[in-house]
């Protein structure tokens, strides 16, 4: 079966993503591609003439440009914002995965759950006691949602999503598939001869609007509250320690590891694969390059960069100058042994 597809005129889309045309105004398209397809019925977008080159060397039907920029072999929507307008286009060409209305027979929802009328809850969900479920929310096939878990207006849980319990998701926050969220932190101690467990009994709260990527991990408080604040969105692959607070706005990319009790202010971006110690203070409007790692508090805004972190252009010369270590370090001994030659000489 043939998938269900649309349809835009350039006229019509640029009508919607408030731009000017020029070229057949009448041409078809049917989705969003990169610069480099030869899809006829695609459209890209180009900020730049290294990437408008590459479009005009390939087959893509038409094209989104700022004003800046003219294209003579192809029909385009000259926007202000490229990148912002295709971000539009991405939107009206997603489809969203399938799920009815209501409560499917199959899930299984405890008789003191509050599930709104208006949300959609899959086949083989789960919902545990003292839960609740918000206007609109869906959640999707096989997730589970734990005691007295709340599941805010609009919010998503997609396929498998875990919550344990208490854990609370903001309005329109989006979980993604794979992630669990309210394990129990890692805590442990030793009495001499193995390790004692200690209890984990608060809360994860996710807030309004955040974004947790797919096999993404939030541990439970010990007590307390785990925290994501409003907007943050967090990659695919990244672990957040028990009692950790990170602060709104923040963006956090894959395979970064935070460990517990740390403190993440707001607008906080990382790359990928960075690692943060324990009860770290960081402050606000921190940039922290990809790889990067620190165990001390950062209380300055600005881009950091390295293991440990520097302030970004201190931590990319050192970055740089690691490769040639070894043979520095050759030089060095060459150097101290001809200088121990020669003060031996003047003896």
């Amino acid at each position: 079966m043939e998938k269900d597809t649309q349809a835009w005129t350039l006229s019509q889309l640029a009508d919607l993503l408030g731009g000017a045309i020029t070229g057949h105004a009448h041409y078809l398209i049917r989705r969003p591609v990169p610069a480099d397809s030869d899809d006829p019925e695609g459209i890209a977008f180009c900020e730049s003439e290294v990437y408008l080159e590459k479009a005009n060397q390939h087959g893509v039907g038409a094209l989104i440009l700022p004003h800046t920029l003219r294209s003579t072999l192809k029909p385009a929507i000259h926007v202000e914002n490229p990148r912002f307008a295709f971000g539009k286009l991405l939107m009206m060409a997603r489809r969203p995965l399938p799920i009815e209305p209501g409560i499917h027979p199959t899930a299984v929802v405890d008789p003191t759950a509050e599930i709104d009328p208006t949300a959609c809850i899959g086949a083989h969900t789960v919902i545990e006691r003292g839960a609740e479920v918000g206007a609109g929310a869906q959640i999707f096939s096989f997730s589970y949602v734990g005691e007295y878990c709340k599941i805010g207006a609009g919010a998503i849980l997609y396929p498998r999503v875990t919550l344990y319990q208490e854990v609370e998701i903001g309005s329109r926050a989006i979980v993604h598939s794979g992630a669990v969220i309210g394990a129990d932190g890692f805590g442990f101690i030793w009495d001499g001869t193995k390790h004692f467990k200690v209890p984990q009994v608060g809360k994860v709260i996710i807030g309004e609007d955040a974004e947790v990527g797919a096999n993404t991990t939030i541990d439970r408080a010990t007590s307390g509250e785990t925290v994501v604040g409003r907007g943050t969105k967090l990659d695919n692959l990244v672990q957040v320690g028990h009692n950790v607070s990170i602060g709104e706005d923040g963006v956090i990319a894959s395979q970064t590891g935070i460990s517990g009790s740390t403190s993440i202010g707001a607008r906080t971006m990382m790359g990928g694969q960075c690692a943060i110690g324990d009860h770290v203070r960081i402050v606000d409007d921190v940039v922290l390059g990809g790889h990067t790692g620190t165990s001390q508090d950062i209380l300055e805004k600005g881009a950091y960069f390295g293991m440990p972190a520097k302030p970004a252009a201190e931590g990319m010369k050192s970055f740089l100058i690691q490769p040639r270590l070894p043979e520095i370090l050759s030089r060095v001994r060459a150097l101290e042994k001809r200088l121990a030659q020669l003060e031996k000489g003047e003896e």
